[in-house]
């Protein structure tokens, strides 16, 4: 059983779609029921169970009633992805969220690190006494090519990000004894609503190779694929590992 997060749109969307199709059962979360809604359409084909659930995952009463509702209708999580999160196209809701630090508030950078860095600890405590009494499991988390380096702005972002990563590789470290495999995907420029303003660039030719070797952004396909696997068996030696997906951007650097 998979509970992906972030799974109204993007990454998580398209998760929710590969997983079922691979014979998974799917539950979708978002805070959206309408776009999760969507999403269950698009993961339902050829008869693939995918289902949805409502729920604030920066909230840790919440993370913890949604698990336990996730185990008692749909049997015990095994599998973990958590796509949910923030990016550059959060500025828009809440401005001055995505700058550099001397231009951003402490209440931005803790709003930031609450949904990005917090809610993956959060779901990733939830589900860990499950997968530990159920013999094992895999959470794949997606961070971003910008924890791994320096970004002009967004630090706050960036440094979530970073978080992210080497919470992975912590975890993996502490459970591997029971069975339990963390890794986690490192994207870059993906096609995606959260970096919707940034994807446009690739308009422009020179923009585009400047961004990456490939000149193109990348799908949430292409994503929910390396999450894929990172979550089967094809994996089963992969602990701890970031796999990164940006058409080469980050091999400039």
């Amino acid at each position: 059983m998979a509970l992906i997060t972030g799974a109204g749109t993007g990454v998580g969307r398209s998760c929710m779609k590969i997983f079922a199709e691979e014979g998974a059962i799917v539950v979708g979360v978002g805070r959206t029921q309408a776009t999760l809604d969507e999403s269950v359409t698009n993961a339902r084909t050829n008869g693939s169970e995918a289902y949805a659930s409502v729920a604030d995952i920066s909230d840790e009463d919440a993370c913890k009633q949604l698990v336990a509702s996730v185990n008692a209708q749909h049997g015990p999580i095994n599998i973990l992805v958590h796509a949910a999160g923030v990016g550059y196209s959060w500025a828009e809701n809440s401005p001055g969220s995505m700058e550099d630090v001397a231009n951003t508030s402490l209440d931005k950078w803790r709003e930031v690190m609450r949904i990005n860095l917090e809610g993956y600890f959060l779901m990733s405590r939830a589900v860990l006494p499950g997968m530990r009494g159920g013999g094992g499991g895999s959470i794949v988390s997606v961070a971003s090519i910008a924890g791994l380096a320096g970004l002009p702005v967004a630090h706050a972002y960036a440094a979530s990000k970073a978080g992210v990563i080497n919470l992975t590789r912590s975890m993996c470290v502490a459970y591997a004894k029971d069975n339990i495999r963390v890794n986690c995907i490192a994207p870059g420029f993906i096609n995606t609503p959260m970096v919707a303003s940034i994807v446009r660039l690739f308009d422009d030719p020179v923009a585009a190779d400047q961004m990456t070797p490939m000149r193109r952004p990348g799908t949430p396909d292409e994503v929910a694929l390396g999450c894929l696997y990172f979550a089967s068996d094809e994996s089963s030696y992969c602990n701890g590992s970031v796999l990164t997906i940006d058409g080469g951007s980050s091999a400039r650097k």
